[in-house]
This record gives structure tokens, sequence and C-alpha cells, in this order.
């Protein structure tokens, strides 16, 4: 399903997860992946969201390798950039943003179309497209319900990359339709008020929360620690 384009490389987002897969950050971003493998025993988990606090605290690079890792479990995966202000996935991967999940929503192209292939097995992305005067109404469009419904039909996991929960709504207009939320957080850099705060919008939104990841615990060794319910 889907083509590739190339774009010129700026990668904002290391894809440790395939460039190094025996790094010791590489094995943390699997034992994300095995507890919200053991987090979904009792339902159905397929969706997640991933967002931050705020700005700046590694929730695009949590999202594409959290996408990587699943792939390599052979399961059928897809990254989406519901980030529409600032979107970075298709910047990751050096693919195109003409067409992306913007031009799907106001029906400018299909989804079959906007979908593109990666160099990592099992793994597609669909990109963010143009960014949109409106993103937060696109986000909580009928459209989007329906585009998320077609990708749960085609995928076993779907990752949603959305912009940090106390900056926008963005993420609380997706969130209750999706399985689960992780948050992603940076230790000593986010407040705790703050992450209490972003917690509580995630629970408010009527979504199940997943686990928080915490970035920048022993930098010399790991970029993050785990995850954290």
């Amino acid at each position: 399903m889907g083509r590739k384009k190339r774009v010129k490389k700026r990668r904002n987002i290391q894809l440790i997860s395939f460039s190094n897969s025996i790094s010791p950050i590489n094995e943390q971003y699997r034992l994300i992946r095995n507890n919200i493998h053991f987090s979904s025993v009792d339902n159905e988990l397929s969706s997640i969201l991933i967002t931050s606090a705020e700005p700046s605290e590694g929730k695009s690079t949590t999202a594409a390798n959290l996408a990587i890792v699943l792939a390599q479990k052979g399961k059928r995966v897809i990254l989406v950039d519901a980030d529409l202000r600032k979107p970075t996935i298709h910047y990751a991967f050096s693919l195109s943003n003409k067409e992306g999940l913007t031009t799907v929503l106001t029906k400018d192209c299909t989804l079959e179309t906007a979908i593109m292939r990666t160099e990592v097995a099992y793994l597609d992305v669909l990109t963010s497209g143009p960014i949109p005067p409106n993103p937060s109404e696109l986000l909580d469009s009928k459209s989007m319900e329906i585009v998320m419904k077609e990708l749960k039909g085609l995928y076993d996991y779907i990752v949603y990359d959305t912009p940090p929960i106390l900056a926008v709504a963005d993420s609380q207009n997706i969130a209750n339709k999706c399985d689960g939320v992780v948050m992603v957080i940076s230790s000593g850099e986010t407040r705790r008020d703050r992450a209490i705060k972003a917690k509580e919008l995630i629970e408010k939104a009527g979504s199940k929360m997943l686990g928080v990841v915490i970035n920048g615990v022993e930098k010399k060794k790991d970029d993050f620690y785990g995850l954290y319910s």
C-alpha cells in the first residue's frame, strides 16, 4: 500500500530503533512495547496516542521509535503525524509532505494515496500534510473519525503523534477515540504540577492512560527510562 517519495533529509528525530537495534536505548523502546502489550491483555489495544505535557519533551521521537519496534514484531503498523502545527515525522523518514492527513481530511486525496511505505518492514507512515489554518477543528471532525476507523481495519497498530496536550486542544479531540494514551515528560525539565495537569486533561477527555515515558534519565546511558503507569 502507498508509495514512497524522497525529500531532503532533516532529521530532528533519531530513529535509533532502526539504525542501531542493539543500542541500550532501543532496548528501552522494546520495554515500552512489551509493557503496552501486557496492559492490553483484557482489552484490545490497537490505536495509541502519544503526547507530552509541553513542547520539546521527546514525544515525536518516542512515537516514531515505538512504531518501529511494534513493526519489528511483524505487526502491520502505521505512524500518523497528527501534529498539524509542527509536524516532524516526514523529516525523520525523509518523506514528502505534500499529501498527508490534512489532504485526506479535506478530501483532496484518498487515504490510500496519502499512505507511504518506509524502509522499515511492516511500517507505513501517514504524514501530516500541509499545515492547515484550523488543525483543532480538523482533528475533531467527522472525517477524522472515519479515517481513524479505516486505519483500524487496515493495521494491527496505529500510533498517533499529537501536539503537547497543555499547549492546544488537538490531542484531547482524538484521545478518547484511541485505545490508550502514552504521555512523554522530560526528567528535570517538566514541572510536577504541569505533568499532573496534563494527566488530568487526558483523563477528562475520557481516555485510558497507559503510562508515562520519562526522557532524560541517566542521559550518559539512555535517553529515557521505561514506561510508568
